[in-house]
């Protein structure tokens, strides 16, 4: 299930490609909603555990850096549960494909737990189980906490844009609408960066399956501050932009979605095996070293509309590459992906 994503009038704005995140603190007595489709994890950046819809309620627990540990409570179909051979938990959930998490018996949906899912019972009805469970989510995605209420928060809605009066005008051909908006994320099932506004115009790199891969531009309030030295689009004075793969692996949670710039040493273009979780099957990246000869491999993954700048390359050619992080430790070899941004050749190379 893929609910709404969208573009400007949120508080999930970038900041030159960095989200800011907010790090409250509560108590279990805390509730938020969740202000934008996403994922439920295990764990800071762990296991996807469900997918929650906008709106959700959930009970406050702790933060962890960008992360927030909540509670979410809901009831589930009976004929889609078994009971858990974990001792730690009551029920599983065995339907293939995952089964709709609902405010109650029949009711609304609040998202969809992934199958393999482990729950707590908490009663039942006839055929429906009352289940919990406790995971993680992105901090910036919640809304800031409030007091707990006795009944269900209700969704959110969604704003709407001003409908401007007169002739309409035809959008770019390399532009479509996104209709009714939604979440902009870092990666197919990734977190959420920010959101589109209904009718938002948006750039179509790439299409994998139902994903596209999509380029927007507009504008926010950033005053620059007299310490800031920018190097073309990329502040060099931000810590984001000199990160190295080190950085990333020892705090693989805390820097996705950030944009870095590296010396690499290109290895070879490599398609995306199934088992490479962290890639689409067949996705391109190039495989290259940070640090020369003996340094720490890492991944940058390549937009389809893009792999004519690098089919060309020359093994053991230097790059500077500009990417944000896709994850510091992929899932496979543990190294470092990179979403490819802009790439440089050595003039050595040209």
């Amino acid at each position: 299930m893929r609910l709404r994503c969208a573009v400007l009038c949120h508080p999930l704005l970038l900041a030159g490609g960095i989200l800011a995140a907010s790090a409250a603190s509560g108590s279990s007595q805390d509730v938020v909603t969740v202000l934008v489709e996403e994922n439920f994890r295990s764990e800071p950046n762990g296991v996807v555990l469900a997918r929650i819809g906008e709106g959700a309620p959930f009970r406050l627990l702790s933060t962890e850096g960008n992360w927030t540990e909540v509670e979410v409570e809901g009831w589930v179909w009976l004929r889609s549960l078994q009971g858990s051979e974990d001792t730690a938990f009551d029920l599983v959930v065995s339907q293939e494909g995952g089964e709709n998490l609902r405010s109650g018996p029949s009711g609304s949906i609040l998202g969809v737990l992934e199958e393999g899912t482990l729950l707590e019972e908490l009663g039942r009805d006839p055929a429906w189980a009352r289940v919990s469970r406790v995971g993680w989510i992105w901090t910036a995605s919640l809304s800031d906490p409030a007091p707990a209420a006795s009944e269900e928060l209700p969704p959110l809605q969604p704003s709407t844009p001003s409908t401007a009066t007169g002739p309409a005008a035809r959008a770019p051909s390399n532009f479509t609408r996104a209709g009714a908006g939604g979440s902009l994320l870092t990666a197919p099932d990734g977190d959420t960066l920010g959101v589109v506004a209904p009718s938002g115009d948006v750039q179509v790199l790439a299409r994998q399956g139902n994903w596209a891969r999509v380029r927007l531009e507009g504008w926010m309030w950033m005053p620059e501050t007299p310490d800031q030295v920018t190097t073309d689009e990329i502040d060099t004075s931000d810590e984001s932009a000199i990160l190295d793969p080190a950085a990333l692996s020892s705090s693989p949670n805390e820097y996705a979605g950030r944009v870095v710039v590296w010396t690499i040493q290109f290895i070879s273009l490599e398609r995306a095996e199934a088992v490479r979780t962290d890639f689409f099957e067949g996705e391109p990246f190039l495989l290259a070293r940070f640090g020369g000869v003996d340094g720490q491999f890492v991944y940058v993954a390549v937009p389809t509309d893009r792999l004519a700048e690098v089919e060309g390359l020359v093994p053991l050619e230097t790059l500077t590459v500009t990417g944000r992080v896709r994850t510091g430790v992929s899932r496979l070899t543990g190294a470092p992906i990179i979403d490819l941004i802009d790439i440089e050749k050595s003039r050595d190379f040209q």
